[in-house]
C-alpha cells in the first residue's frame, strides 16, 4: 500500500506551475547583474517572479527581498535589534529576539511594544492564528501564506518572513517582506543586490518557481479550496477523540489553519507515534520540521503551561490540498489500533 504523506507544514510537494516556471528560467543565460541582453532577460525573470509574490502576498507599498529562506530572512530583519518575542515563535526567531513575552494557555501573545517585538501569525505546530499589533516589527507568516487569506499591508507588521517550499516552490527559497521607509541593515554584503539588503547573484531558477507557486497558491486560497481540508481536519479529531478519551488537541476552540491538528496522549511519547505510523507508512511529525528530530519536549507547549510530559507526547497532522479522506481514514485507523496497544502496555 502507497505511503501516505500527512506532514505538509513542514514541507509541500513542488506545484507543476513552479516546475514549469524553473524550467524555462533554466534556459536563460545571463547574470541578473550583467547589462546586455542576456543579463537584462534573467533579470526579467527575477522582477516578473517579484510582482509575483508581491500580488500574491498583498504586498502594496512594500519591497519582496529574495533570500535562501524564511531563517535567512528572520536575521536578516532581528539581528542586532533586541527585539521581543516568545517562546512560541520559531527558532529562527527566538535566535535573534529575547524571548521575555508571555503565551497564555492557546499560545497567544500580547505584544505591548509592537515595534520592538516579533510575534508570528501562525503557529507552526499548533496552527493557532494570531491577531498582530499594528506596527509589529517582524511577523512570521511563513504557514499563513498559502493556507488562509493573508495579505502584508492589512497584516499590521513592519516586516514578514515567507518560505517558498511551505506552499508549493523549491526548497531553498524564501523572502522577506519589507514595508517602504522601513530600514534593513544588509547582513550579506557585496554587489549590493536586492536593493543592498542581500548580495550574492540571485537564484534565478529558484526566484522564478517561487513566484509561479505563490501566484498559484493565493488563487487555491481565494477558490476556497481548503475548505475541503478544514472539514477533514474536524473529522479527524472527531473519531480520534471518540476512540481516545485521553487525547488533547491543542488550540481547538481558537482559530487555526484549516489543515492543522496538534494533539498528545500523555505519556505516549511523540516520537515513538512518530516512529510507529512512519512503520505504518505514515509521514507525521511531533513539531516543526527543524526541531522534530531532537529529543525534548515541544517548546511551543511548554510554553502554553502544559506540563513536560504532555509537551514530550505531542504529534502534528498537517494536511494539504492532495490529502483524501481515504488517506485520512486510513491514518486515524491505524493510530487507533497503536493507541490501543499503548493503552494496554500502560495498564
Amino acid at each position: 500500500m502507497s505511503r501516505v504523506y500527512l506532514d505538509y507544514n513542514a514541507t509541500t510537494p513542488l506545484r507543476p506551475e513552479a516546475r514549469a516556471a524553473m524550467l524555462s528560467a533554466m534556459d536563460v543565460l545571463g547574470n541578473p547583474s550583467s547589462v546586455h541582453a542576456e543579463g537584462r532577460a534573467a533579470k526579467a525573470v527575477i522582477e516578473t517572479a517579484r510582482r509575483q509574490v508581491a500580488d500574491a502576498t498583498g504586498a502594496s507599498g512594500a519591497d519582496i527581498v529574495f533570500t535562501s529562506s524564511a531563517t535567512e530572512a528572520a536575521a536578516l530583519a532581528l539581528a542586532n535589534q533586541g527585539y521581543l518575542c516568545a517562546e512560541v515563535e520559531h527558532d529562527c526567531v527566538t535566535a535573534w529576539a529575547a524571548a521575555a513575552l508571555h503565551a497564555d494557555k492557546n499560545g497567544h501573545v500580547r505584544a505591548e511594544d509592537p515595534k520592538n517585538t516579533a510575534l508570528q501569525q501562525v503557529n507552526s505546530e499548533t496552527g493557532v492564528i494570531h491577531t498582530l499589533p499594528e506596527g509589529i516589527a517582524l511577523s512570521d507568516a511563513v504557514q499563513a501564506f498559502g493556507k488562509i487569506p493573508y495579505a502584508f499591508s492589512w497584516s499590521g507588521a513592519e516586516r514578514a518572513m515567507i518560505s517558498g517550499h511551505k506552499f508549493g516552490a523549491p526548497k531553498g527559497t524564501g523572502a522577506l517582506i519589507v514595508r517602504r521607509g522601513i530600514e534593513v541593515e544588509a547582513r550579506l554584503k557585496g554587489g549590493g543586490q536586492e536593493m543592498g539588503r542581500r548580495s550574492g547573484t540571485e537564484n534565478v531558477i529558484g526566484i522564478a518557481g517561487m513566484g509561479a507557486a505563490a501566484a498559484a497558491a493565493a488563487r487555491d486560497v481565494d477558490a476556497g479550496l481548503w475548505d475541503r481540508v478544514a472539514d477533514l481536519r474536524d473529522w479527524l479529531e472527531g473519531y480520534l477523540a471518540d476512540a481516545a478519551e485521553d487525547v488533547q488537541i491543542f488550540g481547538q476552540n481558537v482559530d487555526r489553519l484549516p489543515n492543522t491538528s496538534y494533539f498528545s496522549v500523555s505519556g505516549w511519547k511523540g516520537e515513538t507515534q512518530v516512529m510507529q505510523m512512519d512503520l505504518a507508512g505514515f509521514a507525521v511529525s511531533a513539531g516543526s520540521a527543524c526541531s522534530s528530530g531532537k529529543v525534548k519536549a515541544s517548546k511551543v507547549l511548554l510554553a502554553m503551561g502544559h506540563d513536560e510530559l504532555t509537551a514530550s507526547s505531542a504529534i502534528r497532522i498537517s494536511l494539504g490540498l492532495e490529502t483524501t479522506r481515504e488517506e485520512v481514514e486510513r491514518f486515524a485507523d491505524t493510530w487507533i489500533e497503536h493507541y490501543r496497544r499503548y493503552k494496554q502496555r500502560a495498564a
